[in-house]
């Protein structure tokens, strides 16, 4: 017995030795994570839809976003000058603009990782040149308290934290793709002094915290050094929420006390996602890199309650989160851009902030590796292929804030809500935050396993990186995903002894066959799980996984009341909408009915909104146009129209539209 314990403790170092230590999430030694990360880099993008997406954020998005924040629209380099003293100035943007700077900065790192473009680099090494001058001698660094000359942590409104964490992702990233540390040197001195700050625990900053992405930035700065002081302060400031008790008095509008802001519950104790959307995923995802460390029981336990939550209760088909601007939580508190009451799910009212719809997939992909569930990469997949990219539009350069599932022309507008996508939000976080995840999402694609590798996500791809025991595998996939759901993964090379392809079956994809080397599989392929393949590989195996996908109308939960007796259209992972572009002339979205036996056919058009697949069906135009508030029940007027279905995240892209993605059902007699 004391024989087979040291082999597995043997085997188990030799595990972390191998271990890829330069992922998106350095988790190669976290005890608690199944799914362990490949290397920025070892994935790449070949053909087909995200390659597509990862050319235009090579050679449009990022290029453009950094004319924008390095120039005097978006003023965020401005703003690092004028604290570095090589400027005159004021601050200016939102508080939190340092943090989007540091997002693009993040994003122009991962492109350079895939195509080494030296330029990039240099570029970067002197915007890092010019926020260390920014730094002052203790290690603060906040522009928009330097400048103005504010007190540090006077009030948590300011965002000292969310810039704080996405300094030490970027500076980390900046780190695991070139060596150098001279980004990674900044961060860690502005994090002892958050540490000497923060760990005494002083009364007067218990509710600091906020926007908390310094837990996912402190825990990756522990990975990344092995100082245990860094997890130990990110664990502190999961602890200080719930400690502070909220007076009756206090729940007034933007005060961003209690529920707004996660606080009237200690997190092992929460059992539903509460206030601003944002600001609730970040910490979620904070806690998850956590108990990836830890292992602690309760803190998981919290995490399923609220992931439960989020996924059954809050989110949208679209993978979306955030369901009002301004609303009410539970416990009657204000909240903002926030998740409300269960159920309570607007059309075209829905907020859905773009960050909120990423931080749910950045939350996901935490539980992924923590739990190595398919239903977590269920959800990552949702969201990228509708409430993530409907935020930019096909050429890579106007955004939207808010991904509303439903908009009329009629609708009024709020300071982050536009009537199309724009080239500048002032309130900026959204796009950088976008851009940087579409140019990572190939890292996202694959995870390591004990014995093998999962397939996360598909599209046509190379990976070239090491299993868990060091050795080497490439794959090469071939694939129209997400318009086919055929996939063709061959093995070009390979250790010899047996190991495991997991396969992701998604949720919709029922009815799927795996098939190796033309022979099918003849065991039972479960849809929502990983569907594991254990032999011995060898070069030139190819395995072909078959995912039925046609288009099927999709009803909401009974208790939602803005889409009963509606439906919407999704094929494979995509959502569809209609949008008035596709309508006759003075038709409103409003006016388009489905019958619920819609016969829907597919059509591939290369050419149509950066290429994609729409479907094409019959729908019943009303042609009422009665404009009382209320009228007697009469027999509708009806018009039979040919219409054409886009897929929502390529709404927007013909001039100022109206879009529905929920319409009203006509059943049939049967």
């Amino acid at each position: 017995m004391k024989k087979v314990g040291l082999i597995l403790v043997t085997v188990f170092c030799l595990g972390n030795l191998f271990s890829q230590e330069k992922g998106i999430i350095n988790n190669a030694d976290s005890k608690y994570v199944k799914f362990k990360s490949i290397n920025i880099g070892d994935c790449v993008w070949t053909d087909g839809f995200w390659a597509d997406k990862f050319e235009i954020a090579e050679k449009s998005m990022v290029p453009n976003m950094g004319k924008l924040l390095t120039g005097d629209t978006g003023h965020a380099l401005n703003n690092f000058k004028i604290a570095a003293g090589l400027q005159e100035g004021k601050h200016q943007g939102m508080f939190w603009h340092d943090g989007d700077f540091y997002k693009w900065m993040e994003a122009a790192l991962y492109i350079y990782a895939i195509n080494k473009d030296e330029k990039i680099l240099k570029e970067i090494d002197e915007y890092i040149d010019i926020i260390g001058k920014a730094q002052q001698e203790n290690g603060y660094l906040q522009t928009q308290i330097t400048i103005p000359v504010n007190k540090p942590f006077s009030e948590r409104r300011f965002h000292e934290m969310y810039n704080a964490g996405h300094l030490y992702i970027s500076a980390i990233i900046h780190y695991r793709i070139t060596g150098k540390r001279n980004f990674l040197d900044i961060a860690i001195k502005n994090a002892n002094q958050l540490y000497d700050v923060f760990q005494p625990q002083p009364k007067e900053l218990a509710r600091f915290g906020f926007n908390q992405v310094q837990i996912m930035g402190l825990v990756e700065l522990y990975r990344t050094t092995k100082d245990k002081k860094y997890l130990e302060l990110a664990e502190i400031f999961v602890n200080m929420r719930g400690k502070s008790k909220v007076k009756p008095d206090e729940t007034v509008r933007y005060l961003n006390l209690g529920d707004m802001v996660q606080e009237r519950t200690a997190l092992r104790e929460s059992k539903e996602a509460v206030g601003h959307a944002v600001l609730a995923l970040y910490y979620y995802a904070g806690a998850t890199d956590i108990y990836a460390e830890t292992g602690e029981q309760a803190l998981i336990d919290a995490l399923d309650r609220l992931w439960g939550n989020i996924v059954n209760q809050k989110m949208f088909i679209t993978g979306a989160c955030g369901q009002k601007h301004d609303g009410g939580s539970s416990n009657r508190d204000f909240v903002h851009e926030a998740f409300t009451i269960d159920y309570e799910m607007h059309n075209a009212h829905s907020y859905n902030e773009t960050c909120a719809n990423l931080c749910n997939a950045m939350f996901n992909y935490r539980m992924l590796g923590v739990k190595g569930e398919a239903k977590y990469a269920d959800v990552i997949e949702t969201v990228m292929y509708n409430s993530a990219l409907s935020g930019i539009d096909i050429k890579g350069t106007n955004f939207f804030y808010t991904n509303p599932l439903r908009r009329s022309l009629d609708h009024k507008m709020g300071i982050t809500d536009y009537t199309t996508r724009v080239p500048y939000i002032p309130c900026f976080c959204c796009p950088p935050n976008l851009v940087r995840t579409i140019a990572k999402l190939s890292a996202w694609s694959y995870s390591l396993t004990n014995n093998g590798l999962a397939v996360n996500l598909y599209g046509g791809n190379k990976l070239e990186t090491n299993l868990l025991d060091g050795s080497k595998i490439k794959l090469i996939q071939k694939t129209d995903y997400p318009w086919d759901g055929a996939v063709a993964i061959e093995v070009a090379k390979s250790k010899k002894e047996a190991f495991d392809i997991l396969l992701r079956i998604p949720e919709w994809a029922k009815g799927s066959t795996v098939s190796i080397n033309g022979k099918k599989e003849n065991v039972e392929i479960k849809e929502g799980t990983y569907f594991t393949i254990h032999r011995k590989w060898k070069k030139g195996d190819v395995v072909s996984l078959i995912m039925p996908m046609k288009p099927e109308l999709v009803v909401g939960h009974r208790k939602i009341e803005e889409v009963r007796n509606q439906a919407a259209i999704k094929k494979g992972p995509v959502v569809y909408c209609i949008e008035s572009p596709d309508l006759p002339e003075n038709t409103n979205v409003l006016d388009v009915y489905l019958p619920s036996d819609i016969k829907l056919t597919s059509q591939n058009e290369s050419d149509f909104l950066g290429g994609l697949s729409i479907l094409k069906g019959d729908v019943m135009l009303s042609k009422d146009r009665d404009n009382n508030m209320y009228r007697t029940l009469e027999k509708p007027k009806w018009e039979t129209y040919n219409a054409t279905f886009i897929p929502y995240y390529a709404w927007s892209n013909r001039g100022v539209s109206e879009m529905t993605v929920f319409m009203p059902i006509i059943w049939n007699k049967n």
